[in-house]
């Protein structure tokens, strides 16, 4: 997407005005904030295509930023780009709102790639205005909205993807190799239980409260979503 305008949100100034740099070299138009509070400000007074996030920064963490970002605005593409690299941070980071989640040190070639794919999904979704449905359940792949029987369930961006892909794959046994390569993009450890963290997210919001039940495990190959247990 050329001429995409990103946020780079770093209080680390060296590293900060590198990326700016390359970034611009890239294509781009990179805007700096310093601090959280400042990233809050121009998230709410510019218009980003995507958002590239530390989380140690001044006056408000990237995880509080990344999640008043949410409240308003869950199309924009946030990279969380960090230090801290524990399962942990990550669940944190995907919970308060990230689609990915680079850790430094890092090559600007992988990251320029990761924001390369968020970009081309974002502009894609212009062009594919969609309401997916399974049996009372529908999803609305612009607005971000979730309904249930009429109810609106609130999904973080993670909770989203994840559910899109399965419905979107109704009746078909997806392992979490794949589910990891879609909607984490490889970027988790073998033998990571975040998979399963998320599907019980999504078990309490969509099944709990109705029926019939629209999540199932297939114990020994994965995850499906579908009106009756296969």
């Amino acid at each position: 997407m050329i001429d995409a305008h990103l946020l780079l949100v770093e209080d680390e100034q060296r590293l900060a005005e590198v990326l700016q740099k390359q970034l611009n070299e890239s294509g781009f138009r990179a805007d700096i904030a310093s601090d959280g509070y400042v990233g809050k400000k121009m998230m709410e007074q510019g218009n980003y295509d995507l958002v590239i996030l530390d989380i140690n920064l001044p006056l408000m963490n990237g995880y509080e930023l990344c999640s008043e970002i949410r409240k308003t605005n869950s199309n924009t593409p946030i990279i969380m780009l960090t230090a801290l690299g524990t399962p942990e941070n990550k669940l944190i980071g995907f919970e308060s709102g990230a689609d990915d989640y680079v850790l430094k040190p890092f090559d600007f070639r992988e990251l320029l790639a990761r924001i390369n794919v968020f970009l081309k999904r974002s502009n894609g979704k212009i062009l594919t205005n969609q309401k997916l449905k399974i049996m009372d359940l529908e999803m609305d792949t612009d607005s971000k909205t979730v309904m249930r029987s009429g109810k609106r369930i609130e999904l973080t961006a993670k909770e989203f993807s994840l559910m899109e892909l399965l419905v979107r794959n109704k009746n078909k046994v997806l392992t979490r190799e794949y589910i990891i390569e879609k909607v984490w993009n490889l970027d988790f450890e073998t033998g990571t239980n975040i998979i399963d963290v998320y599907v019980n997210y999504l078990r309490k919001k969509i099944d709990k409260d109705f029926e019939p039940k629209l999540i199932h495990t297939k114990f020994g190959f994965g995850f499906y979503c579908n009106e009756n247990e296969l």
